[in-house]
């Protein structure tokens, strides 16, 4: 177990503050290293929001002129880099003489317990040990130290050395080695040596990367009508419908209600295509030749390129497609094609360039610009993200009978995914690593995913026992961009929480960096006035379950796409940063959902509350003053409208010395995580659909029959309510209604002859009159109400 891991303690749940050594001074980069420093406070601005963090590099390019053995008569050379205890070593190449490896190796300047740098090349032997061909010897004091934006050291040509003694040997080794920092280009795609373990494919999986999400449309299928529909059975009239597929995706127009070879449905179906498309769409009409039994009429196989890009909603040209039984299509007019068409389908396609395709919620949308570049609008800020390390990490698997966690941050806002790279068996993992996004809405969220990385090697278990190899959720952070000051630094520690069957746990702690500077405030505050998506969302929107069936359509897309890259970006990953399960059943989610709303009355409550305070004369100074004040209200009814909208304004002047001074983060409380039952957890971690025995399934139905029961009962009270109201007017009760109907009457003349004011004043002491006038009993509105019918009567 990790010693330093923070317990599960309330406080620690709590965001922190933290105070880094963010843009130290930099090095000089003289040509021996020399000392000094750069008088700038801030030499580069590309990672001013991390901690310094100083490597040896050593950059091997590429040999020459190297000796042959003299028993096998070939030379098969590889370079082996040594700092200290760390042993770095290239590709070997076979009987070649002039190699080239073009490869860079990076060692911690904390963890270098050497003076010297030894760059030694040897001849790979396979029967006895690899023999020693030549060396060079560099001094740590004469290393340079170099930062960018400085130019990139140049390699020069080194005469090996012999091993022992100072010989010179034939050979020579083109090599650069200077001190540099993550800054550095040479960074992401160094050999480095906290990793040194790792190997072969592992080293694929332990580098840094950004990664751009695929581009996403909406591919609109508008099926008109068919012609020429022939069944196989000719003695019946066909009643058919189409099937369209692209990729796993399928949907189904409607059957066509009635029998005929001339089909129409004018219908709509929508999938989700991603560039480059790599899929087809393929149309197949089929008959209804049987409840159980549809054949297949005709089918087309249509490339998604060859259909119009629509930036708006203008009408798309249609076109006819000739079918094929045999299940291959063509355009009308092609002549490729010997065998007979059967069946043309008229159909409208075409790519909707104007809507943002949605792959993650709409609770913490990260982008809302539509598909076609053409449409986008300029960039309003910029946002500048440093991830500086993790603390307290508790251990996600075992290795050699021993805890482990080798950790990456994923950080995801709009296109741009970024991964960092991972740091091999440490639970106070240190990253250091900056990355920037274009801001084009204030209003939206970026989420960051810690994960222990399970792919590294073959003899690592999961902690929890289980046998599959996906990488482990640690924890997730998100921030949302409108609660942040522009041009400010913040610099917390977010608390990693996950939420187990076992209960709410503290993985450890994501410390980060994040800056949100404002480009145009003018067009920031132009986008608070208008919609958050494109306009066609909003002309022409979808249905909801057509919005929830899209989306999890592109996020399968997205998680795909991701998942073939270098490294991979694994499903699971996806899935966590998109939050796919946001949608499912959980009891814990749907009682903090009640709370929330109880909460938002709470105001209203309290002022309900100090009004009945008022009526009842608890603090007669205080009735007294609202006396007054509704005195004046009445007498000057202008002055109404003015004073609520001071009195909101002094309110918020109020409050803004005690506005938030840090990002919103994980609540646990909000979230009903501390106070959860323990089958309540295990529900949410069931899968859908369930795989829990029948008499636990059993009883969570009864349960959740028990709430049902409890929210049926409250919307026919609200109904009940709603038809009281329905029947003052509508004679269901003749009596009810005639004392209604003249009170309205009276009500009317006794309106028109007295003066507002009046009546106003008289309500309002009335409303506000002393305890000793006042009953105990209902009112008689109240009575008179509740005797009211409604159609509760009716219900069976």
């Amino acid at each position: 177990m990790n010693p330093l891991a923070a317990p599960d303690h309330k406080d620690d749940f709590k965001l922190k503050d933290t105070k880094p050594q963010l843009g130290e001074r930099w090095p000089h980069g003289g040509p021996r290293g020399g000392g000094g420093w750069i008088s700038s406070e801030r030499a580069t601005s590309t990672y001013d929001l991390v901690e310094q963090m100083f490597y040896l590099y050593v950059r091997v390019v590429k040999a020459k002129d190297l000796p042959t053995n003299p028993v096998t008569g070939s030379c098969d050379p590889y370079i082996e880099v040594k700092v200290g205890n760390y042993i770095g070593e290239t590709q070997h190449f076979e009987k070649k003489t002039n190699p080239e490896w073009k490869q860079v190796f990076a060692f911690s300047k904390e963890r270098i317990q050497s003076s010297v740098v030894e760059v030694i090349l040897r001849d790979r032997e396979r029967v006895k040990r690899d023999d020693h061909v030549g060396k060079v010897v560099f001094d740590m004091h004469e290393v340079p130290t170099r930062v960018p934006p400085d130019s990139p050291l140049a390699p020069q040509w080194y005469r090996l050395e012999a091993l022992h003694g100072d010989n010179k040997v034939k050979g020579e080794v083109m090599l650069a080695v200077w001190m540099g920092t993550q800054a550095d280009e040479a960074f992401p795609e160094a050999w480095h040596s906290d990793a040194a373990s790792v190997h072969r494919e592992g080293v694929l999986n332990i580098r840094s990367k950004v990664y751009v999400s695929p581009k996403l449309w909406y591919l609109r299928v508008n099926v008109i009508e068919a012609q020429d529909v022939e069944p196989l059975d000719r003695s019946q009239l066909p009643q058919v419908f189409v099937k369209a597929q692209v990729g796993n995706q399928i949907l189904k127009t409607k059957l066509c209600p009635t029998r005929t070879t001339n089909p129409m449905w004018n219908e709509d179906l929508i999938f989700v295509a991603a560039e480059p498309f790599e899929e087809q769409l393929i149309l197949t009409v089929e008959n209804k030749a049987s409840p159980a039994k549809d054949e297949v009429v005709g089918r087309v196989d249509l490339p998604l390129q060859i259909f119009e890009r629509r930036l708006d909603y203008r009408p798309v040209h249609s076109k006819w497609f000739n079918l094929e039984r045999f299940g291959f299509g063509a355009l009308e007019g092609d002549k490729g094609h010997e065998l007979k068409f059967s069946v043309r389908l008229h159909l409208r396609v075409c790519l909707e360039g104007a809507y943002h395709v949605l792959d993650e919620s709409t609770m913490y949308i990260s982008d809302q610009r539509p598909t076609a570049w053409q449409l986008w609008k300029q960039p309003i800020g910029i946002l500048e993200v440093g991830i500086l390390s993790a603390q307290g990490l508790l251990p996600m698997k075992t290795k050699e009978e021993r805890g482990t966690t080798d950790a990456y941050c994923v950080a995801k806002y709009g296109l741009k995914w970024v991964r960092t790279r991972t740091i091999i068996e440490n639970f106070n993992p240190k990253w250091n690593e900056q990355y920037t996004w274009e801001v084009y809405d204030p209003s939206t969220v970026i989420t960051f995913g810690v994960f222990d990385n399970c792919h590294l090697s073959g003899g690592e278990k999961p902690a929890t026992g289980g046998g599959a190899r996906i990488d482990s959720r640690i924890g997730k952070v998100r921030i949302r961009l409108s609660t942040l000051e522009t041009d400010r630094i913040y610099t917390n520690s977010y608390p990693l929480l996950v939420l187990q069957p076992s209960g709410l746990k503290k993985m450890g702690e994501l410390q980060l960096a994040v800056r949100f500077t404002c480009l145009s405030l003018a067009n920031m505050i132009y986008l608070y006035g208008h919609p958050m998506l494109p306009k066609m969302h909003y002309l022409h929107p979808f249905t909801v379950n057509q919005l929830d069936s899209l989306r999890y359509q592109a996020m399968n897309i997205v998680a795909v796409r991701l998942g073939r890259a270098e490294p991979p970006l694994r499903k699971e990953i996806v899935e966590y940063m998109l939050d796919v399960d946001s949608h499912m059943w959980s009891m814990r989610r749907s009682k903090a959902n009640f709370f929330r709303i109880v909460s938002l009355f709470s105001g209203v409550i309290s002022i309900s509350k100090w009004l009945g305070e008022v009526c009842k004369w608890k603090n007669p100074v205080t009735t007294v003053l609202v006396h007054v004040l509704f005195f004046i209200l009445v007498c000057y009814p202008e002055l109404i409208l003015p004073t609520i909208f001071l009195y909101m304004f002094l309110i918020g002047i109020w409050n803004y010395r005690l506005r938030p001074r840090h990002p919103p983060h994980m609540d646990t409380k909000l979230s009903w995580a501390e106070a959860v039952h323990p089958d309540e957890l295990d529900e949410e971690f069931d899968t859908f659909p369930t795989s829990k025995q029948q008499d636990v399934a059993r009883m969570r139905y009864d349960r959740l029959r028990s709430v049902a029961g409890r929210i049926q009962t409250v919307m026919g009270d609200m109904a009940t309510q709603g038809e009281r109201f329905q029947a003052l007017l509508s004679w269901r009760d003749p009596r009810a209604t005639s004392l209604f109907v003249i009170f309205c009457l009276i009500a009317a003349v006794v309106l028109y002859v007295t003066p507002f004011k009046i009546i106003t004043l008289v309500t309002g002491l009335f409303w506000l009159r002393h305890p000793r006038f006042r009953s105990k009993q209902p009112s008689v509105p109240s009575n008179f109400f509740r005797r009211l019918p409604s159609r509760a009567d009716s219900m069976l």
